[in-house]
């Protein structure tokens, strides 16, 4: 069960590799620019089995800068939680309206 779990981890991460360093990239029409951003930790699981890859979350933000919500549109499981909490903390420059951001972040070994 677990050698199969593993295995799967792998083949997903396989999928999602990417060779660049970690970076944080505001990929939407929209692009309100970052005011403050945290960076996401490096999941220990991933740290242990080499993993690295893509996370695409998308975060509907408030007009005063804050992320309301966060939602995955892709990437390996094990680093989605990370990315997705260290977004939801993020603060954006303030807007007059609630926006949707998309927002990749690569995850290498560290």
């Amino acid at each position: 069960m677990l050698k199969a779990v593993i295995s799967g981890l792998i083949i997903a991460s396989v999928l999602t590799i990417s060779p660049a360093a970690q970076t944080t990239t505001p990929a939407s029409g929209n692009e309100r620019k970052v005011a403050s951003r945290i960076a996401p930790v490096y999941p220990e699981l991933a740290k242990r089995m080499h993993l690295q890859g893509v996370v695409k979350i998308e975060a509907i933000v408030r007009p005063n800068g804050t992320v309301k919500s966060t939602r995955v549109l892709g990437g390996n499981p094990v680093l989605v939680d990370s990315a997705q909490e260290a977004i939801s903390k993020w603060k954006f420059e303030p807007g007059p309206n609630e926006t949707t951001e998309l927002v990749q972040l690569t995850f290498t070994p560290q």
